[in-house]
């Protein structure tokens, strides 16, 4: 299928990975293309062997130090062993109807997010930490909760490959009932539009944060949402009730731009200034943007 390694980066490309035959693949390929990219980069060396090591702390013996790492890195890491329990992660997607939409060109912000949501697995699972995966809407569609098995990641991956989006949004009610159920602290990754009420939104995210989980955001917005280039008369349907208005965009594109931006920069303050990790991602996007945010995020835990 690739010549070589060098062909592995272009799977970081949405619509490139999208015209690969099964979802599993898919997946697979974002990673190793991802993982290709990362030793080639600046950040070179930058650790994702967490499930082997992890920073030395005051008390640990100095026999379990592996000097091999302090070479390289020129930081003192001891080895963990399988009794030491690593990180669970549960990565919240939303299903609801107006995350099916593709502009021109473009990938559905649904199967954008499902492919990041089956390589973020992936990638948990490689680093041997557990990962579920909950589907939501206006409620809890599908849970699985995490498990640190690779058996595990086809479950996964096949509930992502057959998601059936719903005409009902409630994310802040989903997010909460979610919230109320984890018992333990760990990983929070919400992936979704967050096209809803927003101050029910921001309280259902910091829901989580208040319950001292690690928190990282994903907002998915396809590029036409961002920056409303359409054409001269455009109709416009709401996905979930099916409304339709006819109307000329460049009359309206300032006023939505302006309120696009009052919407993202609102929960992009809101999550900081309470911990949250934030991404804005648009489908045109390459996955490495997302995939190293995480893994930022997952570095700065231990």
């Amino acid at each position: 299928m690739h010549s070589s390694n060098d062909d592995l980066t272009k799977y970081l490309n949405p619509s490139i990975v999208s015209k690969l035959s099964s979802f599993e693949l898919k997946a697979r390929m974002i990673v190793e293309g991802f993982l290709l990219g990362l030793h080639r980069s600046p950040y070179h060396g930058f650790s994702i062997e967490f499930s082997q090591h992890r920073p030395y702390m005051q008390g640990d013996a100095l026999k379990d130090i592996d000097w091999k790492v302090y070479g390289k890195t020129d930081r003192f890491f001891v080895k963990q062993y399988e009794e030491e329990t690593n990180l669970k992660c549960h990565i919240l997607l939303d299903i609801s109807k107006s995350m099916t939409y593709a502009s021109d060109k473009q990938i559905s912000k649904l199967e954008y997010s499902s492919l990041l949501a089956g390589s973020l697995s992936y990638l948990l699972l490689k680093q041997k930490d557990a990962v579920g995966i909950c589907l939501y809407a206006d409620k809890i569609i599908k849970n699985l909760p995490p498990k640190a098995s690779n058996i595990y990641l086809r479950e996964l991956l096949l509930a992502l490959n057959k998601i059936e989006p719903s005409n009902k949004t409630n994310t802040a009610e989903a997010l909460n009932l979610y919230a109320e159920n984890i018992k333990r602290k760990g990983m929070v990754i919400i992936i979704s539009d967050f096209f809803d009420e927003p101050e029910k939104v921001y309280s259902a995210i910091k829901h989580f944060a208040f319950k001292k989980h690690e928190v990282i955001v994903f907002q998915i917005l396809d590029p036409y949402e961002r920056n409303f280039s359409f054409g001269r008369d455009s109709i416009f349907v709401d996905l979930e009730s099916g409304e339709e208005i006819t109307t000329q965009p460049h009359q309206i594109q300032k006023a939505y731009k302006e309120a696009m931006h009052e919407f993202t920069s609102g929960l992009k303050n809101e999550c900081l200034n309470n911990g949250i990790e934030y991404n804005l991602i648009d489908t045109s996007m390459s996955f490495d943007k997302a995939l190293f945010a995480y893994l930022q995020k997952r570095s700065r835990i231990y």
